[in-house]
């Protein structure tokens, strides 16, 4: 399973019309498209950052659908107001659910980089280390790893119920984080929490 990444830095003001574009526009055109296993879409409100991640079963699926895309994303960043979008490419590694998400969802979302060479090792550590802690808390619905392995780079993503969940939860989130990263080398290179704005992946579990 892969996945593309489209970052955009949006003018707060606009958030809801840019979910209503995603919701509204660009599923229904992405359904159309051979491959294709959903969207999800995370925002932060009082910044503006947002994500929205499409989930595609191969990599040819993945590379066939940029043009479409393209066309979908340029549209979305003139409705969300901000500049120009980033845009990456990358592997599914991990994909748990504990529950299915509902209104008020939030995620913490984690960007790494490790040595290339290392890769496989991280994703291991990942599932054997950090994935069973993450089960433990309460309140938690799904996580995520997905991977660069050419760059290196890895972004994280555990979604709970709500945004009480993940601060109630929050000191212990920073200690499986400190202690997965310096078992396996990794850098962490930024953090962010997000509300969930929209969630349609259709990734099946992938552990």
């Amino acid at each position: 399973m892969f996945a593309r990444t489209t970052a955009i830095q949006a003018e707060p003001a606009s958030i809801d019309a840019g979910v209503g574009n995603v919701r509204d526009v660009v599923m229904p055109a992405l359904e159309e498209l051979d491959g294709y296993v959903g969207l999800s879409m995370l925002a932060d409100r009082s910044t503006g950052r947002c994500i929205v991640t499409s989930a595609w079963e191969s990599a040819d699926a993945l590379r066939t659908s940029a043009d479409k895309v393209h066309e979908l994303r340029d549209r979305a960043a003139q409705i969300f107001g901000g500049g120009r979008p980033d845009v990456d490419q990358w592997e599914i590694a991990v994909l748990h659910r504990e529950r299915a998400s509902a209104d008020g969802a939030c995620a913490r979302v984690t960007w790494v980089q490790v040595d290339p060479a290392q890769m496989d090792a991280g994703i291991e550590m990942f599932k054997t280390t950090a994935l069973p802690a993450l089960e433990e808390l309460d309140g938690l619905c799904s996580v995520s790893l997905m991977v660069d392995r050419r760059s290196g780079r890895g972004v994280s993503s555990a979604v709970y119920e709500s945004a009480e969940a993940m601060e109630r939860n929050r000191a212990q989130i920073e200690r499986i984080k400190d202690s997965a990263t310096q078992a396996s080398g990794v850098q962490v290179l930024d953090e962010h929490d997000f509300e969930v704005m929209i969630a349609h992946l259709r990734v099946p579990e992938l552990i």
